[in-house]
C-alpha cells in the first residue's frame, strides 16, 4: 500500500471514531439532564410531596447527599440536589 492509500484510510477511519465518540458524548449528556430531572422529580413528590419546600428542612438533603456521594462520588452536594429539585420545579 502507498502512504496516499494509508492516509486516504486513516482519515476516513479517523472520521468514522471521531463521529462514534461526539454521538456517545450527546447521549451521555441527555441521559445525565434526564437523570437530574428525575432526580429533582422524585425529590419534589416523594419527599415535599409536591410542595414547594418539605416541611423537616434541610437535613433530608444533607443525609442523601452524604449516601449519594458515597455511592456514586461527586456530584451530589446539597447544592447541586437543590439545583436537580429546581430544574425540575421550572420544566
Amino acid at each position: 500500500m502507498n502512504e496516499f492509500a494509508v492516509n486516504n484510510l486513516y482519515s476516513k477511519i479517523s472520521g468514522l471514531l471521531n463521529s462514534a465518540r461526539q454521538t456517545v458524548v450527546r447521549a451521555v449528556n441527555q441521559t445525565m439532564v434526564h437523570t437530574y430531572y428525575e432526580i429533582g422529580r422524585v425529590i419534589v413528590e416523594d419527599n415535599q410531596q409536591g410542595k414547594e419546600r418539605a416541611e423537616y428542612g434541610k437535613q433530608i438533603l444533607e443525609d442523601l447527599s452524604l449516601r449519594l456521594t458515597q455511592s456514586f462520588g461527586k456530584g451530589f452536594s446539597v447544592v447541586n440536589l437543590r439545583q436537580m429539585r429546581a430544574f425540575y420545579m421550572t420544566y
